[in-house]
């Protein structure tokens, strides 16, 4: 990623990392849990492993201070000469979100505090208030002695700061009082404008004073709840911040700097923790067994999972790892996944055979530069006691070791291939916190038939879910980006993302809206999804007819929307939608082909009336709906805006995402191969399906152009396919079979093959042409996903709290 933005994190110097050169495959090693010394053993095991890099030390500040000032810093150093006497580079964790027994009962005031204030009870982890004066006094110092201890060591290349920030909302009152101060400054110091803002006068909460503010615990003010998730977000921040700071004075320039960022935490901002690191690190765990089947359930169901796990199927792996690229742009590392079953003792789902495999593949073509297995060894105690490790609790070698072990060979043999890929990617969807964070409070729909108080507070997730696993199923990559990564430039906007899917943006500026429509005139296919444009900045609902600043633009207005208690189908026009006036050409069909845009709508729906715009597909016969467009596209200057009224189920937003594909991106006979669609039955009726349901497709540049292909087969049957183009298949081993365009390639059961093909004749991104046959554009490589210039100055969706 190339970046001028002096505040970014691409300010400070660029460092070569490890695994630049060498890719990076390894575990979190924690030689203290062993009851027995066996740390020769597990060196040789994971050295025939081909283990490259292992975390250490980031779980134990009461072993590196046992009590109070009192130090034992040496009890790591055989775990580094024997990681250094094998090859395997080490990074070492700052102990700080895991505080010993002595630090809470000698400082209570640093506990927790949860939002009845009262302190969160002491046993689990990350209970401890990071902001305060006295953690952060402690924790420098331990940080500190552990850096100077082992900053010198030559198995030492990089360190983890901190671990899966922002777990739980800091109440505390020092943190209140900040929040009360940011305010302050944030208006200016004129408690009367915040009222105006907030709209105070509602239910007689006007201030007259901002230490009036009254506690998060009794809030029911929208605009509080946002600008309180913003605040705790910058609290996280400000950590990682501070700890990265502290440690890149102390080390080596060429030592690297990230952290653990589980994407899932309340509160944090995914798109700006990782801005001060010098890589972003993700936890990525998955639904494994029939978890990542495809095609898998069309519901969002996590088989395989814990509950903590949203959704499943085989686009889930990718969509964590689009997420962790989004964070900086660009490459980064995976710090944790699985190794076998996740979670706890009712958790026990085993990934099945080829699945590891099948993952690690996922996540080198998406861009991850290092895979870490959490953990190394299986504890035998601990609430992690059924969390399995790479070995399990006998420590001998047994299905997960050796499969695990078989993919460090081949990354071994392939590492000339596979170092520095850089994902291609045919979309870019455009997610934003605050959203979300506006979302949750006030959700668009209740959580399936559960009549819930306010609603169902995964709904933003929800619906960007459904985006993400159909452009999956389509066989588009996507790359996810905020709002303030966006470049300043429309047309380059334009360049990088012939596709800008909006998903979801209840929280908007008006620059930042006005930049969306500039991306459209500029020639771009603006996606809006529901929920768009409808607050500003504070959560307040804009007095305008929406979706407001994008009405025109759009061709659409709505003046109510509804949600949809069951799966409503939705596909070809209706005429009852409005005129479709304003010279809007009509989408070409191929003669006699079934319809573009099929399937259901799920939840919610905006009731979307054309003015202008095309309606591409309608709710049919359905008594209410039927009068509303579902699906719309207008013109707008060079480009294109396309509506989607409704939360698609998956058969519909993978239709749709192959209308965009065909009326706005390159033909890709890679994708019209893999994700293609098979022949209509006999009379044209019958379900739309793919010709090849079991098989996906990933593509990624190496670093001399040419282009690795990764095909998976998530099934238990073997699954072939004919090769696309003319292209080389790289086996495990090492080894080449050349194949020629249309030869079988044939994967077994949870298989991967692996092929290259030769540089493409143009880097050219495609622009977004008008949605007809005779305006497709000619066939061109894919965007790069990884190299974006980021401006200094571009519109956000939010402001500072």
């Amino acid at each position: 990623m190339t970046a001028t933005d002096p505040t970014s994190s691409a300010a400070h110097p660029v460092r070569t990392a490890p695994w630049d050169e060498r890719l990076g495959f390894g575990a979190a090693y924690y030689h203290e849990y062993h009851l027995s010394d066996r740390l020769d053993e597990d060196m040789d095991l994971m050295a025939a492993a081909g283990f490259t890099l292992i975390r250490v030390g980031e779980s134990v500040w009461s072993t590196w201070e046992p009590s109070e000032g009192v130090f034992d810093l040496d009890w790591l150093e055989p775990v580094l000469d024997a990681a250094h006497a094998r090859g395997i580079d080490v990074i070492i964790g700052t102990p700080t979100y895991a505080v010993p027994p002595w630090l809470r009962i000698a400082y209570p005031e640093t506990a927790l505090e949860l939002a009845t204030g009262a302190p969160k009870p002491y046993g689990a982890r990350q209970d401890v208030d990071y902001s305060h004066p006295t953690f952060r006094r402690l924790a420098e110092r331990v940080i500190a002695k552990i850096v100077e201890r082992y900053r010198e060591h030559p198995a030492v290349v990089g360190w983890q700061v901190d671990n899966e920030p922002g777990l739980a909302l800091i109440h505390n009152e020092g943190a209140f009082r900040g929040f009360v101060e940011s305010l302050r400054k944030r208006f200016g110091g004129d408690v009367e404008e915040l009222n105006r803002r907030w709209g105070l006068v509602y239910w007689s909460h006007r201030l007259t004073d901002f230490d009036e503010l009254w506690r998060p615990e009794g809030n029911t003010t929208p605009s509080y709840d946002l600008a309180w998730r913003r605040w705790q977000a910058e609290l996280s921040h400000d950590m990682i911040r501070w700890q990265t700071e502290l440690v890149r004075s102390l080390v080596p320039e060429h030592h690297v700097i990230t952290t653990c960022i589980a994407a899932n935490q309340s509160g944090q901002d995914v798109t700006v923790i990782a801005d001060p690191l010098d890589v972003a690190g993700a936890n990525v765990y998955y639904a494994a067994q029939e978890g990542l089947a495809l095609p898998g359930p069309d519901e969002l169901h996590p088989m395989g999972a814990p509950a903590w796990i949203l959704w499943s199927g085989a686009a889930y792996p990718s969509y964590l790892a689009d997420v962790a690229r989004g964070m900086k742009q660009g490459p980064f590392v995976v710090t944790e996944t699985n190794a076998t079953n996740i979670g706890f003792s009712a958790d026990q789902l085993p990934s099945w055979p080829g699945q590891r495999r099948q993952a690690v593949w996922t996540l080198l073509m998406r861009g991850a530069r290092m895979v870490e297995y959490w953990h190394w060894h299986t504890n035998r105690f601990g609430v992690e006691t059924y969390w399995s490790g790479v070995l399990g609790h006998s420590l001998q070698p047994a299905r997960a070791y050796d499969e695990l072990a078989a993919v460090g060979a081949e990354l071994a043999a392939l590492r000339e291939d596979v170092t520095g890929l850089t994902p291609l990617s045919d979309v870019a969807i455009l997610v934003d916190a605050p959203s979300r964070w506006a979302i949750e409070c006030q959700p668009p729909f209740h959580a399936g038939d559960t009549a819930t108080f306010f609603g169902d507070r995964d709904a933003s997730e929800k619906m960007l879910a459904q985006t993400y696993r159909g452009l999956f199923d389509a066989g588009l990559s996507a790359d996810i980006v905020a709002p303030h990564q966006l470049p300043e430039d429309p047309a380059a906007m334009v360049r990088e993302h012939p596709v800008l899917i909006v998903q979801s943006l209840y929280i908007a500026s008006d620059a930042l809206l006005a930049h969306l429509v500039a991306y459209a005139e500029a020639g771009g296919h603006l996606v809006l999804t529901p929920r768009t444009g409808v607050a500003d900045e504070d959560a307040v609902v804009r007095a305008e007819v929406l979706p407001g600043a994008l009405r025109g633009p759009a061709g659409v207005r709505y003046t109510e929307s509804t949600a949809v208690r069951r799966p409503t189908a939705v596909g070809g026009a209706h005429a009852d939608a409005g005129p479709a006036t304003g010279g809007q050409a009509p989408v070409e069909e191929a003669a006699g082909s079934r319809p573009t845009i099929a399937g259901g709508a799920l939840w919610y729906a905006d009731c979307l009336e054309t003015e202008g715009a095309e309606v591409l597909a309608g709710y049919g016969d359905d008594p209410f709906l039927g009068r509303f467009a579902a699906v719309t596209t207008a013109r707008c200057g060079e480009g294109r805006v396309t509506t989607i009224g409704c939360v698609p189920d998956r058969p519909l937003s993978a239709s749709l995402a192959r209308w965009i594909a065909r009326t706005s991106l390159p033909e890709d006979p890679w994708r019209s191969t893999i994700a293609g669609l098979a022949p209509a039955p006999e009379g044209g009726d019958g379900p739309v399906e793919r010709a090849h349901p079991t098989l996906s497709h990933s593509a990624a540049r190496l670093r001399d152009g040419r282009v690795l292909h990764a095909l998976h087969n998530w099934s238990w049957e073997p699954a072939e396919v004919g090769a696309p183009t003319a292209c080389t298949r790289r086996q495990p081993d090492g080894t080449s079979v050349e194949l020629a365009a249309g030869a079988p390639i044939v994967l077994g059961p949870w298989d991967t093959a692996l092929l290259i093909t030769d540089a493409p004749d143009s880097d050219a991104a495609p622009r977004s042409p008008e949605p007809s046959a005779a305006s497709r554009p000619s066939a061109s490589p894919r965007t790069t996903g990884t190299t974006r210039t980021t401006s200094t100055t571009r519109p956000t969706g939010t402001e500072e709290s």
